[in-house]
């Protein structure tokens, strides 16, 4: 596990609030609650500031909006709340939600709470202190999860609304070109190259499913004892959106190498007991009824995953020279942005799909 993301800490200065005034709309609005109330502050996570709430009865885990001013539809507090309560019983694990607070008086910002998961979060996907067949078990669950998740009929559970129909990855890619020019410090010419290469080489497929939008190891809660999935958190990129997009970005740990990015390239898998990507996605494919992508259709959900990733980051950055990424580590994060936009035009240019 990585120490300076793991566990909680006192409450960041810039991210401190009126402890007593949320203690008393607890009080008010959460069945069961009671006082009194000690808050800390979760280190992982860079958009959202997390909180773990203790009180007598128990502990919480609250999530808000960062103060401060915000990227248009970012921070989507409200949207992780009603995804989480749809998904309820549904088969992909969630935390229970306790309350939404659509109020910024409260505490400076909206916020909800919700159930506080014991588990394992783990960081690395080397997975270093497992056996191989635990590896093999972590790696299957997760495929299992996210496989389930892109299987769910939106409408069943209410979310037949939670997004657009149709062009989905028209949209996603002029929405991230909006926020990174809208957090732009820098040119970074890949960048560019990007935004003019990715519209004009969208797949035909337009598949529509419940997509989580930040499916990644360190996302999930895993049962303490058990090689089980739990928990999936931090639904704010959730929508419905092609499923392939969402699988694509989880298994951008492939894309790098090991020790860069949390990468798994380089390793020997096979010893480790961890499936390649080609394996991993064909089990995938089985488990959601769905053919394999072309390798250029595959190309460009990886490269699609790569410039988007490059666009959060270059918005991570923006808040950390603001003032108001919720992350110690956010400045670092967002000087990756030029790194991971050039590793997706190179993709580009070693597939051949480059303009003549």
């Amino acid at each position: 596990m990585n120490e300076q993301f793991v566990g909680t800490t006192p409450v960041q200065e810039r991210h401190r609030f009126d402890v007593p005034a949320l203690e008393a709309w607890l009080a008010r609005h959460m069945p069961g609650f009671a006082g009194p109330l000690q808050v800390e502050q979760f280190k992982g996570g860079q958009s959202n500031p997390t909180y773990l709430l203790k009180t007598a009865a128990g502990s919480f885990v609250l999530r808000r909006k960062p103060p401060g001013k915000l990227l248009p539809s970012a921070h989507a507090i409200e949207r992780e709340h009603r995804v989480m309560s749809a998904l309820r019983g549904s088969g992909v694990p969630v935390p229970e939600m306790h309350c939404l607070c659509d109020d910024a008086a409260v505490i400076g910002s909206a916020f909800y709470v919700m159930e506080h998961v014991q588990g394992r979060i783990l960081w690395d996907p080397e997975l270093p202190g497992f056996g191989v067949a635990e590896r093999s078990e972590l790696f299957d669950d997760m495929n299992r999860v996210i496989a389930a998740l892109h299987r769910l009929d939106p409408a069943q559970i209410g979310l037949a609304d939670y997004g657009k129909p149709g062009n989905f990855f028209a949209r996603q890619i002029g929405r991230w070109t909006a926020q990174y020019r809208a957090s732009e410090t820098e040119c970074i010419e890949a960048m560019e190259r990007l935004i003019e290469w990715l519209p004009l080489h969208i797949p035909p497929s337009d598949t529509a499913a419940l997509v989580h939008g930040d499916f990644r190891l360190d996302n999930l809660v895993f049962h303490a004892t058990e090689p089980r999935v739990v928990a999936v958190l931090d639904w704010e990129l959730s929508t419905l959106g092609h499923p392939m997009a969402d699988f694509a970005y989880h298994a951008l740990a492939w894309e790098w190498p090991s020790g860069a990015m949390r990468g798994l390239g380089g390793l020997n898998l096979a010893a480790l007991g961890i499936p390649s990507d080609a394996e991993y996605l064909a089990r995938y494919c089985e488990r959601v009824g769905a053919a394999a992508p072309s390798a250029e259709e595959w190309n460009f959900y990886v490269v699609y995953n790569l410039f988007r990733g490059a666009a959060i980051s270059q918005g991570i950055l923006r808040r950390a020279l603001d003032g108001s990424a919720s992350s110690v580590h956010a400045l670092e994060a967002g000087r990756k942005a030029r790194g991971v936009a050039e590793r997706a035009w190179q993709r580009v240019v070693d597939s051949g799909q480059t303009p003549n």
